[in-house]
């Protein structure tokens, strides 16, 4: 079974919304990288049955981000404020003669560098 690396990544922004069996089987799967058998030992259940729940969760995950869009959300959100500090730093030395104008730039910096810090 082929593995679609994203899903780790939605399973931390929607795992919540799994059963609390799927979101154990595929945080085995792609998180702890452990085999279908190795899960199903685990698990107690066949390995066709693990397949089975990590084929209807990542399907839940996908169809989640469809809707929802968290994540793209945040992609935008920490590529706009890279470029905002960029944006602002390159400003700023545009501005080291203002020394009002470098101060308010330094402050947006520090803002947007505070917000990108959060994640």
């Amino acid at each position: 079974m082929a593995k679609n690396l994203d899903i780790s990544v939605l399973l931390d922004f929607y795992g919540d919304m799994l059963t609390e069996k799927q979101r154990e089987v595929v945080q085995f799967y792609y998180n702890e990288d452990l085999s279908l058998a190795e899960i199903a030992e685990h698990s107690a259940i066949t390995r066709q049955g693990v397949r089975d729940s990590i084929k209807r969760a990542e399907s839940q995950l996908l169809d989640y981000e469809e809707k929802l869009g968290l994540y793209s959300r945040f992609v935008k959100i920490r590529d706009g404020l890279e470029r905002i500090i960029k944006t602002a730093g390159d400003l700023n030395a545009y501005l080291s003669q203002n020394s009002e104008a470098a101060e308010k730039v330094q402050e947006i910096i520090s803002i947007a560098n505070d917000l990108n810090d959060e994640e």
